[in-house]
């Protein structure tokens, strides 16, 4: 319900006298389940502080992503949204939100359903759609991510920004999401940093990452070995390579498999064996890169000029890019395997070495 304004202003929406969140666990008997890796934050002083790293929220629409026992959720209320979409896969947690959904009428939708799969093209209202070159719309996505889901979720929803569809299909609506504290390193490491890693430069290429903060661990409840990084994503207009997500992603990944070793190694296997050697040095001379660099070592840039000459590279040899190691290492130890069988003579030692 709203509480009377004074004339000539808008009346602020103020949540009724709602039951703590740890009087909602009690309630209906919510225990955190170590194999969906769940935590509750019961501070509500802390789930304002996730809410207000979004931004300003007055009349947004938001969707929170596993709200479990309604923590952030309130928090979020609270800011004055317009509309809340609650996207929850653990049943046990939709009575408790059916609670905070009558206390703010007309404002919360909730779905049972997993995030990983739920189709966001059509979760908002089409009004509120922007061209991709203009400010973010009104649109937020707010969640503290069970650990073993964030990763893909990620992963997934920078795809869906290097493609424009999925949640945005509206525009670059932003995310403010909570990470294992290693893990939003990772999302904002610089060059020459530990941390670097393939999040780092799938995020940063499509994105402004900002880590705003740190929750401790013992603020959860049950407590996870780790602390906790809030992390704020805003899509790029343009993204730092202008290849497509699935090129830039193989890529890096092979870059990042041997992330101690020189980059050409991670490089090399990227072509098949026959050439393997000539075709890696010509796309290291092409994209001016130092083979003796190691990858957490590459800049942005360097990242790009990589992608560009393998792009090239791809379109003269279209079979180039469906070359898959992993399946060369096990044709060869599978042939291997054969040649023992049938009493051939054993695999040279490079060939045991792969």
């Amino acid at each position: 319900f709203c509480l009377m304004a004074a004339p000539g202003k808008v009346a602020a929406f103020r949540l009724p006298p709602l039951p703590t969140i740890g009087e909602i666990i009690k309630l209906f008997r919510l225990k955190a389940l170590k194999q969906l890796s769940q935590n509750f934050l019961l501070d509500l002083r802390l789930t304002d502080k996730i809410v207000k790293q979004a931004g300003e929220l007055k009349n947004a629409h938001v969707c929170e992503v596993g709200p479990g026992p309604g923590g952030i959720t309130r928090s979020i209320l609270s800011a004055g949204v317009e509309q809340l979409l609650l996207i929850e896969k653990d049943a046990r947690f939709i009575p408790g939100l059916q609670m905070l959904s009558e206390a703010a009428p007309g404002k919360v939708r909730i779905i049972h359903g997993d995030i990983l799969t739920y189709k966001m093209e059509k979760a908002f209202p089409k009004h509120l759609k922007k061209n991709w070159e203009d400010d973010p719309p009104d649109i937020h996505i707010i969640g503290n991510l069970p650990f073993s889901v964030s990763t893909p979720l990620i992963i997934k929803w920078l795809e869906n920004v290097s493609k424009r569809d999925g949640p945005f299909i509206y525009g670059r609506t932003q995310m403010t999401l909570t990470f294992q504290k290693e893990v939003g390193e990772r999302l904002t490491a610089n060059p020459g940093s530990n941390q670097r890693s393939r999040l780092s430069i799938m995020a940063q290429h499509l994105c402004t990452v900002e880590n705003c903060f740190v929750i401790p661990g013992q603020a959860f409840v049950p407590k996870p070995q780790v602390d906790v990084a809030v992390v704020h994503f805003t899509p790029l207009v343009q993204p730092k390579i202008q290849q497509p997500f699935e090129l830039v992603e193989k890529l890096v990944r092979s870059v990042f498999q041997f992330r101690r070793k020189y980059c050409f190694r991670g490089l090399e296997t990227l072509f098949p064996e026959n050439g393997r050697l000539e075709r890696t040095e010509q796309l290291m001379m092409t994209a001016g890169v130092d083979p003796t660099l190691r990858p957490f070592q590459l800049s942005m840039s360097q990242f790009r000029n990589l992608c560009n000459a393998y792009r090239k590279m791809c379109d003269e040899d279209p079979s180039l890019f469906l070359f898959n190691y992993r399946e060369e290492l096990r044709q060869k130890k599978m042939t291997g395997s054969l040649l023992e069988s049938t009493g051939q003579p054993e695999q040279t030692e490079k060939e045991n070495q792969l």
